[in-house]
């Protein structure tokens, strides 16, 4: 059970190993799932059978009987109706060869074939195809061993390029997508490839497309899906990334602080008081600090704060015979 969930994630998607031999595989092992040509063999089987029954009745009308020779003449007229006779689905364009040589491109729909002379080479599926690569463990330019992952969408266009001027179309644009990951990744820092992927996706695409025009291959987009960078670096990073938000935090709070105290300046002059200012910061820092801890303030007027003071001085002297100051000079002893 284990193997066979092993062989089939293989199948379907090797891309997601992480061995190096992985990207090999992704790139000539993959091949995008098909939709089912189930009606296409049904429809052979048909004409396989009709051509056999026909075959058969005349044999048995011209002879009166079905015999060895009967059944034989209708296996090979099937074989050769069959084999002249092909579905290629709406999607599909058959690339057929007459000798050996290019003879046309067919499809979609019912085409024939002469038999033993013409053949379909390759069926050339014209949907949107997405393939996913990476790339492990590539150089930056700042020499940062980095791990792409993306997905590459193309189309081919023209079947016939497709056909005669790459082997493989699937693992050769496979191939290209890796290695132009590897040399964009290349010329950029790990900051750029981590903050910059819209551009990493342009660089990648128009590497891609230079190649690929050649091959009938046409690059709709590059989406890169991950960045892995190593956990050393991302600490680092992510503490020059603190550092710089904690600098200009402090830089902000700088430069607000300078305004206001232009602003409160600005009030003092015009309340008459140069202790004024400061008496205005006072109270916005207060008022800063009840609003953060939610507590409250009690504001005492001057005059009956003096009289707590004279009352106290009072009783001092009272108590001890002797003037306030004598009793605080006392203390002071």
């Amino acid at each position: 059970m284990r193997r066979r969930k092993a062989d089939r994630t293989m199948r379907d998607a090797p891309y997601e190993l992480t061995d190096k031999e992985a990207e090999i595989r992704a790139a000539t092992s993959y091949v995008p799932r098909k939709s089912s040509r189930n009606g296409a063999v049904i429809f052979s089987i048909a004409v396989f059978a009709m051509t056999g029954a026909v075959v058969l009745g005349v044999a048995l009308v011209a002879t009166g009987g079905i015999g060895l020779a009967a059944i034989v003449a209708a296996l090979l007229t099937a074989l050769l109706v069959l084999s002249s006779t092909h579905i290629a689905l709406s999607w599909e364009k058959v690339v057929v060869l007459r000798f050996g040589k290019l003879a046309r491109v067919v499809g979609p729909g019912l085409y024939l074939t002469i038999p033993l002379i013409e053949h379909g080479t390759i069926r050339v599926d014209q949907r949107t195809i997405a393939t996913p690569f990476y790339a492990e463990k590539t150089l930056t330019a700042d020499l940062v061993p980095v791990t792409v992952d993306a997905v590459l969408f193309w189309v081919v266009w023209d079947a016939e390029k497709a056909c005669t001027e790459v082997e493989d179309y699937y693992a050769a644009v496979s191939f290209l997508a890796q290695t132009a990951m590897r040399e964009a990744v290349g010329r950029s820092t790990v900051v750029e490839v981590a903050l910059r992927r819209d551009q990493l996706d342009i660089e990648i695409k128009e590497d891609i497309e230079k190649e690929a025009a050649n091959w009938g291959v046409d690059i709709i987009s590059v989406k890169v899906r991950d960045i892995r960078i190593p956990d050393e670096l991302q600490e680092a990073m992510s503490l020059e990334a603190q550092a710089d938000r904690e600098k200009n935090a402090r830089m902000s709070v700088a430069s607000v602080e300078s305004d206001l105290a232009e602003m409160l300046a600005e009030a003092a002059r015009i309340y008459g008081d140069p202790d004024a200012a400061l008496k205005l910061r006072t109270m916005l820092m207060q008022y800063d600090t009840v609003k953060k801890s939610k507590s409250a303030v009690v504001t005492v007027p001057s005059s009956f704060s003096d009289g707590f003071a004279d009352a106290a001085d009072k009783a001092g002297a009272d108590g001890l015979g002797r003037a306030p100051s004598d009793a605080v000079r006392g203390g002071r002893q």
